[in-house]
């Protein structure tokens, strides 16, 4: 989640534990302690994919982050003997652990069990940025400055409220597997590696991403929708033409191989598809440039801009996330399909059974 985010909880969670102990300060070093885990961000791990890949690592283990929360609290302790040991230990912990456990509801995947060789924990319920869960969080924390007296009992119904929001977008997202199931059960698209994510800034309107051998599908189910029926806009995935490199290995497993392959003009950009929205696509890294004869050649890893996001794309997210089934996954409405040449629209109905050639 985004750092203020992060924060919010630090705070509220920081006060909850401190009780009747709770005040500006506490609540001002459980924000602190609550962004402590992002600072992997500084460390450069060699390449931008090697940092995107690294990144929610051994600084968001739960092996780890307890015993340097007992230490922060111990020496915390011996400086200033005001609260009891046991006290400090579960407050510092708490906001350390929590932090890990709210990413790990995201879609970019946390380590929650480094050094384990098990694969990151990724819920996909939340977006990185959602309002909806932090707001709560920061009405609690003012409240809790306003009525000092009543400051830890704020930041208890701070993380109720908030905590109901996490949990109404797991059911959310329980509800579009089952549609997304129902939809394409019988077709071309059934038992496909898929992965199902929120669209920005709500738990509404949800992007779904279906990967099959040499071409993907990418539609959107809102929850307001009157249809169930989904529109496909279908792409390819396009081929590395070198050998394997660890680079690639590792961008794989990140990105659940939900990657996609593109010759940009002699340039092998290489997507990871779990991000963005349209043409908006902020995972993008540059591996490999074709050289005058032809041949291909790895080249150091860049990350690319993230691309156009269109004036017109905002409106038509709310639109749809209002239940607008004109607008495909592409944010572009059913007139100018016909000037997109770039990608085929279906809808499920349309979507041909496993025993059918690929449209």
């Amino acid at each position: 989640m985004d750092s203020v985010t992060q924060a919010a909880l630090g705070a509220t969670v920081a006060g909850l534990v401190a009780g009747k102990r709770c005040s500006p300060k506490v609540l001002l070093a459980g924000a602190a302690l609550g962004t402590l885990p992002d600072l992997d961000v500084l460390i450069d791990y060699g390449d931008p994919v090697a940092n995107t890949v690294n990144h929610r690592g051994f600084s968001h283990s739960l092996f780890v982050l307890p015993w340097v929360g007992a230490l922060i609290a111990w020496c915390w302790w011996r400086w200033q003997r005001q609260w009891p040991l046991w006290q400090l230990m579960v407050l510092v912990i708490a906001v350390l652990v929590t932090h890990p456990l709210l990413d790990a509801m995201t879609v970019y995947g946390t380590k929650l069990f480094w050094p384990l060789d098990v694969p990151s924990v990724a819920v996909a319920s939340l977006f990185i940025i959602d309002p909806l869960y932090t707001l709560p969080l920061l009405v609690a924390l003012i409240s809790a400055l306003v009525w000092r007296h009543l400051g830890a009992r704020m930041c208890g119904v701070g993380l109720m409220v908030s905590s109901l929001y996490l949990a109404s977008s797991v059911y959310q997202l329980h509800q579009i597997e089952n549609r997304v199931a129902e939809q394409t059960q019988g077709t071309l698209l059934e038992g496909q590696p898929l992965i199902i994510m929120p669209t920005p800034f709500n738990t509404l309107l949800w992007r779904v991403v279906v990967s099959g051998e040499d071409q993907y599908w990418e539609g959107l189910a809102s929850r307001l929708d009157a249809n169930p029926s989904i529109d496909w806009v279908t792409q390819p995935l396009g081929e590395w033409p070198l050998a394997n490199s660890d680079t690639l290995s590792a961008l794989r497993t990140f990105s659940r191989n939900f990657i996609r392959f593109e010759n940009r003009n002699g340039q092998q950009v290489v997507t990871d598809l779990r991000f963005g929205v349209a043409a908006y696509q902020p995972f993008q890294f540059l591996l490999a440039e074709q050289k005058m004869n032809g041949e291909w050649a790895p080249v150091a890893p860049q990350q690319l801009e993230p691309g156009p996001l269109p004036e017109t794309a905002l409106p038509a997210l709310w639109q749809r996330l209002l239940g607008d089934q004109s607008i495909d996954a592409k944010l572009c409405r059913q007139s100018c399909q016909a000037h997109d040449t770039s990608v085929d629209t279906l809808s499920s109905t349309a979507v041909p059974t496993s025993g059918t050639s690929k449209q």
